[in-house]
């Protein structure tokens, strides 16, 4: 790309940064907690098909994707899981095809008192915009729109196809990525603008939820020796957890990748429900936890150490001895995904495309990073051979309170992207 069309992309983007941020806010004000995204994507279907794309819009079904790899069990249907896909087509075809994703889901903003500001109510002060998905990731997905933007604005397209993506439930399945490939938008290259400080994810954990069942024995309160607290029975299941997390931490089982962490994998216990009076003897309990694996670790065997260890634990319980607790895997059953295992010429490409566009951009090099969380990269990686590089803008307090996004990160990640589809896909006349 010569000098003169860089800088003509880099000013496009520059113009329309207001409009960016409006867009923005007007995007993080949708409470897209998982079963309430319609309106969120409805809002991106008239935005997508307003500037004359192609939109598919369609309803997520379980049985379209249960039989494929990657798939994730759920609890309920998906009567409200909705994808939205914006397409442009090249004349020419002369580039190479490429994925634009992101998720519009974020997670529950918790107790609203502990918030400084409220969570949907998103604002802007010391060059950070504040509210619920600021960062993870509808900061990405403004990044994603507003670099084709950039593009149309100088008079260009992408001369190679585009899918645009506004997908739901990674913030618990990853079902919604997978749908987008079972219905057939593959790319050479994915773009995944989740918020990590402008770097480039080499290697992500996978994840397993699962729920511990406990069933108590019943008596009222007088009688507590009679009965079996199923709350207090999860204290000694949950600190047996934590001994199996250190040592898969240990040394000996560390990922090479994760050589640099001392504490790659977590395990959370997220919620706890129990009982059903203050004093009857809690008749059960049910607690979740999440838990990290490494990329290249066997989820079925993670699953099976798992089980042994409840099951070891319960023998210490004199109830739980002969009232084994129950294990109901739902939520994610991620693998992890490494694109630094990734060698191919196409991989390296996609790369080196993405680094040149980052060090235009900010004149530095393109750190790496491995991170201790998963993102639906992995699916385009393992189950569809695709280079997947997963590489946003500067966010604090992503899951947290006062969730932000650092304003002038969200537009070197615009420029950086802008840069990028121009550079992997070519250009051809509007």
């Amino acid at each position: 790309m010569d000098a003169a069309l860089e800088t003509q992309i880099l000013d496009a983007v520059n113009a329309q940064f207001d409009d960016e941020l409006s867009f923005l806010k007007e995007l993080v004000a949708f409470p897209s907690t998982r079963g309430r995204e319609q309106a969120a994507q409805s809002f991106m279907a008239d935005q997508l098909g307003a500037r004359g794309y192609a939109v598919d819009r369609w309803q997520v079904k379980v049985e379209d994707i249960q039989h494929l790899p990657g798939f994730s069990p759920v609890i309920g249907d998906y009567e409200d899981a909705v994808n939205v896909v914006a397409s442009h087509t090249s004349k020419s075809q002369q580039g190479r095809s490429l994925i634009l994703n992101g998720h519009i889901d974020v997670v529950p903003e918790g107790p609203l008192d502990m918030w400084d500001q409220p969570p949907y109510a998103p604002h802007i002060a010391d060059g950070w915009m504040y509210g619920r998905g600021a960062g993870d990731m509808k900061a990405g997905i403004a990044a994603n729109l507003y670099a084709l933007d950039a593009l149309r604005r100088c008079g260009w397209a992408p001369a190679a196809d585009v899918h645009f993506q506004s997908v739901v439930e990674e913030e618990c399945t990853g079902n919604g990525a997978l749908a987008c490939l079972q219905r057939g938008y593959k790319g050479e290259a994915v773009l995944i603008p989740e918020p990590f400080d402008e770097q480039l994810v080499t290697a992500q954990v996978g994840v397993i939820w699962f729920q511990v069942h406990l069933r108590g024995l019943p008596t009222h309160v007088a009688y507590a020796g009679d009965g079996a607290n199923a709350i207090e029975a999860s204290i000694p299941l949950i600190a047996a957890l934590h001994e199996l997390e250190a040592r898969w931490n240990s040394e000996d089982r560390k990922n090479p990748h994760y050589a640099a962490h001392s504490h790659p994998l977590n395990l959370n216990v997220g919620k706890i429900q129990g009982g059903d009076w203050t004093s009857s003897v809690p008749a059960w309990c049910v607690f979740d936890v999440r838990m990290g694996v490494y990329p290249g670790q066997d989820l079925e065997t993670a699953r099976a150490e798992i089980e042994a260890c409840l099951r070891m634990a319960a023998q210490d319980n004199a109830f739980l001895r002969n009232n084994a607790p129950e294990i109901v895997y739902h939520g994610f059953q991620a693998e992890g995904y490494a694109l630094a295992d990734d060698h191919r010429p196409a991989t390296m490409a996609a790369i080196d495309a993405l680094e040149d566009a980052h060090t235009r951009v900010t004149d530095s090099a393109l750190d790496r990073l491995a991170i201790t969380a998963t993102t639906d990269a992995r699916f385009f990686g393992l189950y569809a051979d695709t280079p997947a590089l997963v590489y946003g803008p500067k966010a604090e307090a992503i899951h947290g309170f006062n969730e932000r996004v650092h304003l002038e990160s969200l537009l070197r990640i615009t420029q950086a992207t802008a840069l990028f589809i121009a550079n992997w896909c070519g250009l051809e006349p509007l």
